[in-house]
């Protein structure tokens, strides 16, 4: 296990992400891929930007519907991850996605990931996706199950 995923496992969720904001530890891999940066951590929501370039496109030149996927499920995992205590875990059993507006190449959007309810063993969270003028792009739904 490398250190910075020990790091992980080794410290609450929120203490976690208030790390990986301050740049003390560094962002999650995924973020290099679909290129999004942590802009606020609090119990139970998270926030963050987004940005699709040509590395993103469908057939027809379009941003991908995994691009918004990637991001509702990062911003939903995350918000019930800064419920988790040292030594927890968890991991997405369902996303549900609904796309309102393509999002445009190069251009970045605000996603924001709320908790909405956490079991023992279920977390469920709810993500939403805006464009720089505020209109929705995406909205999402996931079902994480809980390692206790």
């Amino acid at each position: 296990m490398s250190k910075d995923l020990h790091a992980t496992f080794s410290m609450s969720g929120l203490e976690y992400f208030s790390r990986v904001l301050t740049g003390e530890l560094p962002l999650p891999a995924m973020c290099e891929a679909v290129p999004m940066r942590f802009t606020h951590v609090g119990e139970g929501m998270v926030r963050l930007t987004a940005t699709p370039t040509i590395l993103h496109t469908n057939t027809v030149g379009g941003v991908h519907g995994g691009f918004a996927a990637t991001v509702i499920d990062t911003v939903t995992g995350c918000a019930v991850h800064t419920h988790m205590a040292a030594g927890e875990s968890y991991t997405t059993v369902s996303l549900e996605l609904k796309m309102f507006r393509p999002p445009s190449l190069d251009e970045p959007l605000f996603a924001e990931g709320r908790l909405i309810n956490l079991s023992r063993r279920i977390g469920v969270a709810e993500g939403l996706i805006r464009n720089g003028e505020g209109k929705l792009v995406a909205q999402g739904t996931a079902t994480c199950m809980v390692f206790r």
